[in-house]
């Protein structure tokens, strides 16, 4: 339920008209939309309100289109904040499915943590974690080498790496915050819950700890996988002559490709075989394989991504290739390269020179069934849906840890 001060720039049908403060109405609107309201509002302690249908209005599309144009107007001309609960369910502020409401129940320091949280983009920070990890593993040829030195040497390159990784995707949204408030409007910045002060204090002290650490832990390969991600990262986003990458679909796709299929790869294994271990570096055909494989997967992660923020990439002159191409040509070019991907590790996996029976069934059974679930999951998208195209997004993205499991019984 929806309540509400009577408001003369309000038009709703005379059956659902409120004439003192205080009554009921209903109206249904989408997540987005709900975010889009709650960020005009500015609230910290909303009303709880429950959605339920309008049968005034048929169609569902021009229905949220109404209701949202006039809730705003009664947002910003009575300053009344609202939470809304559809068919009885809290819906998520964001794809990481934190409670709206949650804000209201925490503490001003856990919801500080839970902005900064939101703000590192965590499922680019767990994609960073584990494929490290999966790629440090490639050198270890025997139990021995799983030694203290062999951790220390992995937590050297984590922790500069995810500061970096920080700082990018905060860079990201230093530069994209009238983006983010069509495309995520629960976004920190977008959603005020951070100044752009907080935000570039954030950004540079990740990237001056992550610089400072690299530099520090004497490791050749491990600081150039910082420069080149420093140095793409900023690119990719900063507004400025010959930058902003991310403009231009080729050039935003090469920066994504270059540093989670190349440097992580090279870099990573590198760092630990020749730096960490004392190895001779040789390139194994589990790295070789793992390279080419992250190559495909990069590159649908750069397509996909831009998925569902066709409408603010269009408005704000990004021409990415969703919105040349439209996002359901875009979408099913990623799922087919994926499945592509998936048969040639599946035959890879067969014609792997490995005595190991168990290693061949793990690299054939585990890919051929991520390809079956792929291929199930994505007859069910609903491309007209923003909420479905984003969920599959992360799912995708789960495929992507899922592969850095897989890759070390690549032999």
């Amino acid at each position: 339920m929806l309540h509400y001060y009577p408001s003369p720039c309000l038009n709703i049908p005379p059956k659902y008209q409120v004439l003192d403060p205080g009554q009921v109405t209903t109206v249904t609107v989408s997540k987005k939309q709900v975010n889009h309201i709650l960020k005009e509002s500015q609230c910290k302690k909303p009303i709880i309100c429950s959605l339920r249908s309008l049968s005034w209005a048929k169609n569902s599309r021009k229905k949220e289109l109404y209701v949202l144009r006039n809730l705003r107007i009664l947002i910003r001309k009575n300053g009344i904040p609202a939470i809304f609960l559809q068919n009885n369910w809290l819906p998520p502020n964001s794809e990481d499915g934190d409670d709206i409401c949650s804000s209201s129940k925490r503490g001003p320091i856990l919801e500080h943590l839970n902005s900064l949280y939101q703000f590192s983009r965590p499922h680019t920070v767990i994609g960073t974690i584990i494929g490290i990890t999966s790629v440090s593993l490639l050198p270890v040829e025997t139990i021995v080498d799983l030694s203290p030195t062999y951790f220390i040497g992995l937590l050297k390159a984590l922790v500069p790496s995810v500061l970096m990784n920080i700082y990018v995707v905060g860079l990201n949204q230093l530069f994209d915050v009238e983006i983010d408030k069509v495309n995520k409007p629960y976004l920190p910045l977008a959603s005020g819950k951070f100044s752009m002060a907080t935000g570039i204090l954030i950004v540079s002290a990740s990237l001056l700890l992550s610089l400072y650490m690299g530099i520090t832990f004497q490791s050749p390969p491990l600081l150039a996988a910082l420069l080149i991600s420093f140095a793409l990262g900023s690119v990719y986003s900063i507004e400025l002559p010959f930058l902003r990458w991310k403009k231009h679909a080729f050039l935003a796709a090469s920066c994504i490709l270059i540093v989670r299929a190349m440097v992580v790869q090279l870099a990573f294994f590198v760092h630990i075989q020749k730096f960490v271990l004392g190895k001779s570096i040789f390139i194994p055909r589990s790295l070789m394989f793992a390279t080419a494989f992250m190559c495909f997967f990069s590159a649908v992660i750069a397509l996909f991504k831009d998925i569902p923020d066709v409408e603010g990439d269009r408005d704000y002159g990004i021409q990415s290739f969703s919105v040349s191409l439209g996002q359901e040509r875009v979408f099913w070019l990623c799922v087919n390269m994926l499945l592509v991907a998936y048969g040639a590790a599946v035959v890879h996996g067969a014609s792997s020179p490995s005595s190991l029976l168990p290693v061949k069934l793990i690299t054939m059974i585990g890919h051929s069934t991520i390809a079956w679930i792929l291929w199930m999951k994505a007859q069910f998208v609903d491309l007209t849906s923003q909420k479905s195209i984003t969920s599959f997004y992360m799912f995708i993205w789960k495929l992507f840890y899922a592969e850095y499991f897989l890759i070390p019984f690549v032999r």
